[in-house]
């Protein structure tokens, strides 16, 4: 109960406990030594014992299962470091050539002759001479100079033509194979049908086989249209490649279908749901593809070998291939130039490249 003043404050209050804590209030109550429930009975010497030796029991368990725990986590630590050394080491024995060559277009054209000549020696027949000796490699070079990229930018214009004629074949290849590629994997992964099936299980049969083995066969059609010695020898190929309309169909595929389903129904035609619902959900995908694609053409060597018999119209990934002993003093600058491009377009692109390979055409809750 509760008392009230005139003006309606509150004045005084009694506050009962609830039945189980009312022993509280008897005199000479412990508030540290409950009183044992109703109708307990005191144990007997032989259950103190046993519920002494059972709590004894339960504090070693305890205790094994803390150390265990404490050993895993030092496990887990020592795991981590040995993994985190072993990557290391694999990053720098990985990135080593790339540093090698970077440092090494630096040097004079005498010193690259007094520590590689011996690489690129050959006998009066054209043979390669045998390496006697240990190659000196060099990480930091005695004098450094931009001589061989002064020569190769300046002095030798062969091997600017062969960096654009490698940028002539790989950026119409990845601009139509991508634009052949959003239209055909859309039609894969809106329409069903088993005449659709079959042709995308062809096209996955296509994308497993390596190029080695179709290459003869692209052989003999393009000398069949009159394309050897033309670079759509090389362009067709590529555009039509199989290996974007797979993977961007898979990304597409997860769209769920309730969102076109959506757009169908607010009245939005087949363009608009391609256009505005279906491409930007893959813009990660379809930028991953692209860089992909890019790296794989900036790369190739056995189509222009095959397919082009005109040396001025072979790209830089063939020319590299063909330094010889007068040209050694400017190959890491070659080299250097040459991984340029793909460099550049990785590091702009690797935010979209990680996204795109785990978002996979999904919608971000």
């Amino acid at each position: 109960m509760r008392g009230r003043s005139a003006g309606g404050v509150y004045t005084s209050a009694i506050v009962e406990r609830a039945p189980e804590n009312r022993w509280l209030d008897m005199p000479g109550a412990d508030p540290s030594n409950p009183p044992r429930e109703v109708g307990a009975r005191e144990l007997t010497p032989e259950e103190q014992r046993a519920a002494e030796k059972q709590q004894k029991a339960d504090n070693r368990f305890y205790k094994r299962a803390i150390h265990r725990a404490a050993r895993n986590r030092r496990i887990g630590k020592i795991g981590i470091a040995l993994g985190t050394i072993a990557a290391g080491i694999f990053a720098i024995l990985f990135l080593m050539p790339i540093i090698l060559t970077i440092t090494n277009s630096f040097m004079s054209t005498s010193e690259i002759n007094a520590n590689y000549g011996m690489v690129f020696a050959t006998t009066e027949s054209g043979s390669k001479v045998f390496i006697s000796k240990t190659v000196n490699l060099k990480l930091i070079p005695d004098m450094a100079t931009f001589a061989q990229y002064a020569s190769v930018l300046f002095k030798s214009p062969e091997y600017l033509m062969k960096f654009w004629n490698s940028m002539i074949y790989v950026v119409p290849i990845v601009v139509f194979q991508l634009f052949v590629a959003m239209l055909a994997s859309f039609g894969f992964a809106r329409y069903h049908g088993r005449v659709k099936e079959v042709i995308f299980f062809l096209y996955i049969i296509l994308m497993l086989m390596p190029y080695q083995v179709t290459l003869v066969p692209n052989y003999l059609v393009s000398q069949w249209l009159g394309l050897i010695d033309t670079r759509w020898a090389i362009w067709l190929p590529g555009i039509f490649s199989p290996f974007a309309v797979y993977l961007l169909t898979k990304f597409i595929r997860r769209i769920p279908t309730e969102v076109m389903e959506a757009a169908s129904i607010d009245g939005a035609g087949e363009w608009q749901i391609f256009s505005q619902i279906a491409m930007p959900l893959c813009k990660g995908g379809i930028i991953s593809i692209a860089i992909l694609v890019f790296i794989d053409y900036w790369n190739m060597v056995e189509q222009p070998l095959i397919l082009l018999t005109n040396d001025e119209m072979h790209p830089l990934s063939v020319f590299l291939s063909k330094i010889n002993a007068g040209e050694i003093s400017l190959a890491f600058a070659v080299a250097v130039i040459y991984m340029v491009p793909p460099m550049l377009i990785f590091l702009y692109g690797e935010e979209y490249l990680i996204d795109g390979i785990t978002y996979q055409g999904g919608i971000k809750g």
